[in-house]
């Protein structure tokens, strides 16, 4: 009797186990389950990061129309900033909102064909980003290293065009992998058994296609810029020390440097708060996929947040933009004219 009512209670405890199991759709089968945070932590995940979503919208638009409204920065480098507060503005506007939904909910409620796209678009950005930061390396490189150059290499024609052919490229390449489902070949009933579930978005990916992409969109490029910007500053160094010239040219060195410098710092951000996902994305196949949901919500979102900085970076070294800045908030750029303004002395 004693070893009974033990049974029954222990198949009892099971049921309310079972029963106390939340999935993302309860009437759905082969629905993911959902892992809740407590009230408290939900809101202020929620105000973290939807404020985090705003920041990164208003900062860049505060980059964006500047750039394009003052004819005085409407040069190669400052379009090469344009291009990439533009990826970083789509990314606040496009991929930070739904995203914050499915990492404090833990499940995706906006269908299997925006997950797609958001998914897409997520990873697009992310290599424009690294692309538009490539470019900013080399401009930099010939600004320093070969200013003679610098005018004829470093047009706005072929500014223009790099930029284009980055944006529709990365669009291209990672929208076709992305809806093609290459990143699961050879592995799609391991992926339709233990991952794939309604509810859920996440892009999975086999060892070959997590390492391949990982170096090409992301450690080649990375090690490039180091040892681009390694390149200037040693050549900067050299120059700062045998200028002989005029106050104008030393100032024309001098400003270059500076942008030079705030451009590294850029690059510096973005490869300090995107290497440990990509070191977890790389590794993760190799343990079994066992890396915790939340680790990788945390690293994305921590990569997301240098989209964020990137404006702070420009205001704190950039005059330009903090004149820019008060011209907009006091509303003189509505007046007649006001795009011919000079933001700083040539």
């Amino acid at each position: 009797t004693i070893g009974t009512k033990a049974q029954e209670s222990n198949s009892h405890f099971k049921a309310d186990i079972v029963e106390n199991i939340l999935l993302c759709f309860e009437s759905v089968n082969g629905s993911c389950k959902i892992s809740i945070f407590p009230p408290i932590i939900r809101v202020l995940l929620y105000i973290l990061l939807g404020s985090m979503s705003v920041l990164t919208v208003c900062g860049n638009l505060l980059v964006i129309i500047p750039i394009i409204h003052f004819k005085q920065l409407h040069t190669p480098t400052n379009y090469l900033i344009l291009s990439l507060a533009v990826s970083d503005l789509l990314l606040g506007v496009l991929v930070m909102p739904p995203r914050m939904v499915y990492s404090v909910e833990s499940c995706w409620y906006f269908g299997d064909l925006f997950c797609k796209i958001q998914t897409s678009t997520d990873v697009m950005l992310c290599n424009t980003s690294i692309l538009n930061l490539c470019f900013i390396s080399i401009d930099r490189y010939y600004a320093v290293c070969h200013p003679l150059l610098y005018r004829t290499k470093i047009t706005v024609h072929f500014v223009l065009t790099m930029m284009l052919v980055t944006w529709t490229g990365s669009a291209i390449v990672v929208f076709g992998i992305v809806f093609l489902e290459v990143s699961t070949w050879g592995m799609e009933d391991f992926y339709y058994k233990n991952v794939a579930c309604e509810g859920g978005c996440i892009l999975f990916q086999n060892k070959v296609s997590s390492i391949v992409s990982s170096v090409i969109s992301f450690y080649i490029p990375g090690v490039g810029m180091l040892s681009i910007y390694l390149k200037i500053f040693l050549i900067a160094q050299r120059q700062a020390r045998s200028i002989q010239g005029t106050t104008n040219q030393n100032s024309v060195g001098k400003s270059q440097r500076k942008a030079t410098k705030t451009l590294a710092i850029i690059m510096g951000v973005f490869l300090s708060f995107s290497t440990p996902f990509f070191v977890v994305n790389c590794i993760d196949p190799f343990i079994s996929y066992s890396t915790p949901p939340v680790l990788f919500e945390t690293l994305k979102w921590i990569g997301y947040l240098n989209s964020t900085i990137n404006p702070m970076v420009y205001a704190f070294f950039y005059s330009w933009f903090r004149r820019a800045f008060r011209i907009i908030i006091s509303g003189q750029i509505f007046q007649p004219d006001s795009s011919e303004i000079q933001l700083f002395s040539e």
